[in-house]
């Protein structure tokens, strides 16, 4: 018999789907959300578990000493897969597939809401000032180049044709198509790519190769009226380029999910950027109802699936 653990806020309804995909398994609920405190039992917990679900401190993962399989609640599995904080022999599974409306809907909105300079509108409404900042720019007919075609890429994509754009891909296999994209390309041609897109948008997972890879200089090579958007990984944006290219007035703005640092520090210049919308990565997380229930399927397929000795989807070891 396994001992699953289930660290997650969910209703009812979902435990009771769990129960019964666990069948005489022993199951145990823990109900917290992404940034909500993790309750004092969890530790103890851990050490019993066989099956964990959810997103537990790397750390706190020292102590579950009879783990076999690991579904987290994200996409991102890189702090799990880090030497010493699982054995070699323990499964890794993710979420990815959940998080596809929710970072698609807020990056839009990001989008929009330079393209329509809210953030200045913002601004003159904290001072009372009526003032129109004038002209502004819609998604049809622009050049949407969307760097990172997996769920979140596809799901942005298809939003974007909604309103006329035209969307360019990037991934590793350009062979491979996506839901919502035009046209695809490799990953050596985003140098060539940027220069003439209207909106870059990167949703990138995190590589060392691609550190630091959007920095001054390719800032600088994109259209003075591009827009920018990071919702992938932190690092892979030069924050102090940024702001640099925006202080010259390169960009007709930019938006950021995620930051490297993160946060940003309190006196980092990017923070006073009246062209720039920063929000606390949040693009993702709990913050829409149906990314719950998408994570929730993925992890009770999985179950089903572990039990029974049969293959397993978003395997990552």
């Amino acid at each position: 018999m396994y001992n699953i653990l289930v660290l997650m806020k969910i209703n009812e309804e979902t435990k009771a789907a769990f129960r019964e995909a666990a069948g005489d398994n022993k199951i145990t609920f823990v109900n917290y959300g992404i940034n909500d405190p993790v309750p004092a039992e969890v530790s103890e917990l851990l050490k019993d578990a066989d099956i964990v679900i959810g997103q537990p401190e790397a750390g706190a993962l020292k102590a579950a000493e009879n783990i076999k399989w690991l579904q987290s609640r994200f996409s991102g599995v890189d702090n799990y897969l880090a030497p010493g904080v699982l054995g070699d022999d323990v499964i890794i599974t993710s979420a990815t597939g959940a998080y596809g409306q929710s970072v698609a809907e807020h990056i839009f909105a990001m989008m929009l809401g330079i393209m329509k300079k809210l953030p200045f509108y913002r601004d003159n409404q904290m001072n009372s000032l009526w003032n129109d900042e004038g002209a502004g720019m819609s998604p049809e007919g622009k050049k949407v180049l969307i760097i990172g075609t997996g769920d979140l890429g596809s799901n942005f994509a298809v939003f974007c044709k909604a309103f006329g754009a035209h969307t360019i891909g990037v991934r590793r296999d350009p062979s491979k198509g996506a839901e919502g994209i035009d046209e695809m390309h490799g990953m050596d041609e985003i140098d060539e790519l940027i220069k003439t897109a209207d909106v870059v948008v990167t949703l990138l997972p995190h590589s060392e190769e691609m550190k630091g890879f959007f920095n001054y200089e390719r800032f600088m090579s994109m259209k003075k009226d591009a827009i920018f958007i990071n919702a992938g990984r932190g690092p892979i944006v030069d924050s102090d380029g940024l702001n640099r290219a925006l202080s010259e007035g390169q960009l007709f703005g930019a938006a950021l999910d995620t930051t490297a640092p993160e946060p940003l520090p309190a006196d980092h210049p990017l923070w006073k950027q009246p062209r720039a919308i920063i929000t606390p990565h949040v693009a993702g997380g709990d913050h829409i109802e149906n990314t719950i229930i998408k994570v929730s399927n993925i992890a009770i397929r999985n179950l089903k699936a572990y039990l029974a000795g049969e293959p397993m989807i978003n395997r990552k070891r």
